[in-house]
């Protein structure tokens, strides 16, 4: 498990706090915030508003009201329910769409000991070549290379999210019936690292890095 660790010492600088710039640390929550309301209402839509149950549950109901309606009226209403979450979903897919722009045009004006490539980089020579800090440098290695992996899989979301949303705009991307599958399979590749991410933390503030949740609200000044 000491790998989904994440350390708050600074690989090159092992005496010093991680710093994280503003920006990065908006776009975190920001990515958090919109990736668990986007997940939310997919479950939402799964379970509560599931259409052959929710349109028995409207109608059972209405008909406890007094009011009459055939099972045509009650799967509308039903379906209009769903409509409305799967439209705040597709909302909330425009705004992770937008974040991943932000994030990749971040990298390219991040300092130079904060973009991730570079931090991947520098872990890895550290290791591998100069095998100055092997152990520290091999946990950043593979974490921040698990952080690469998800920003790939946001961006495979967000791509194929954009794709189901105009794919009736767009002919094309109707016939492609892998799309959906492929943003539904890297839905649970995204819950993956969410679960694993979050287990992480926990353990890191429970172990010897004490202190990094507050570090991505403040930037990581050393206290």
């Amino acid at each position: 498990m000491a790998v989904i660790e994440p350390k708050r010492r600074d690989v090159e600088h092992p005496e010093q706090i991680k710093k994280y710039s503003a920006p990065l640390r908006l776009w975190h929550w920001l990515n958090a915030i919109v990736i668990t309301g986007s997940l939310l209402t997919v479950l939402l839509n799964s379970t509560l508003l599931k259409g052959r149950k929710n349109a028995a549950f409207i109608k059972d109901t209405l008909h406890e009201a007094g009011a009459s309606v055939t099972d045509e009226q009650a799967r509308s209403v039903a379906h209009e329910l769903t409509d409305k979450v799967w439209a705040l979903h597709t909302y909330l897919g425009y705004t992770l769409a937008a974040l991943v722009i932000f994030r990749i045009i971040l990298e390219f004006f991040q300092l130079a000991d904060q973009k991730l490539i570079r931090k991947i980089k520098v872990a890895y020579q550290d290791y591998q070549v100069i095998k100055q800090h092997r152990e520290l440098a091999r946990h950043e290695f593979w974490v921040k290379t698990i952080y690469a992996i998800f920003y790939l899989f946001i961006i495979i979301m967000a791509v194929t999210g954009l794709c189901l949303a105009f794919e009736d705009d767009v002919p094309a991307l109707k016939a492609i019936h892998a799309i959906r599958e492929v943003h539904q399979f890297t839905m649970y590749l995204i819950l993956t690292f969410i679960a694993i991410h979050i287990a992480g933390v926990i353990l890191a503030e429970r172990k010897d890095s004490s202190g990094i949740t507050s570090d991505m609200i403040n930037g990581g000044k050393a206290s």
